[in-house]
């Protein structure tokens, strides 16, 4: 049996629903202070070193999204190619 069900709401609604915090002025001071460091950066050297710093957990935040990427495409490619075998057998 399947079972769908959609439901349409907004954003807002949804994050109200689950409980989840409101970070909407969070979010907003974020962003604020880093286009501020991005107007003082002279260089795109000064510019990536901002972007390094101020980006959530730094490098280290980027450098696993990046291997979470990388997985995920080598996952897929993996499949890919199990699927053809099979077709082949």
């Amino acid at each position: 049996m399947k079972v769908n069900v959609e439901v349409e709401c907004s954003p807002e609604e949804a994050r109200r629903f689950l409980g989840l915090p409101d970070v909407t002025r969070a979010n907003e001071v974020y962003v604020e202070a880093l286009t501020n460091a991005m107007k003082g950066a002279g260089s795109f050297d000064q510019l990536q070193e901002l972007t390094k710093q101020m980006a959530p957990m730094g490098q280290m935040g980027f450098k696993l999204f990046q291997q979470f990427l990388e997985s995920g495409i080598a996952m897929a490619m993996s499949g890919q190619g199990s699927s053809d075998k099979s077709k082949g057998n």
